[in-house]
């Protein structure tokens, strides 16, 4: 079998189960000249089971002869604190207004989830990682 040449990687976040051909898609895709409604219905297909709005960051690779692969990331950690938090957006001025709380075994939770994808193999480099990024949104990092 013949070795395909990669042509571009175009990186994309999508809400789960709702990947139309519209903008971003179209824009991010059309130019390489994919069939964006077959990409459309393989995202949707493998994301159905995700939590209804769920942001997922997906890798395409286009290749030479107009196919494709994707990788789906996990969910950033910022919009993993939000649900953890229930909120709807950080704060403006993190080091000022503090938005909302949430408890160490969430940060956890949301460290082991976004293991795979962080360059650390530690879970507590993984815990203050994700507790970094809660601190600039504006939330406080509390006891259970």
């Amino acid at each position: 079998m013949a070795k395909r040449r990669v042509a571009a990687i175009v990186k994309i976040q999508l809400p789960a189960g709702k990947a139309t051909p519209a903008p971003p898609v179209g824009t991010a895709l059309g130019p390489h000249g994919l069939n964006i409604m077959d990409f459309c219905k393989q995202f949707n297909a493998k994301t159905a089971k995700e939590p209804d709005g769920m942001i997922f960051p997906v890798l395409v690779t286009v290749y030479t002869d107009r196919t494709f692969t994707f990788i789906l990331k996990t969910p950033p950690a910022s919009v993993l604190l939000l649900r953890a938090a229930g909120i709807a957006k950080g704060s403006a001025e993190p080091n000022r207004n503090k938005v909302g709380k949430v408890t160490k075994k969430q940060v956890e939770e949301i460290a082991k989830i976004k293991l795979v994808d962080l360059n650390t193999t530690n879970l507590d480099s993984a815990i203050r990682t994700v507790s970094g990024t809660a601190k600039n949104m504006g939330l406080e990092v509390v006891e259970a």
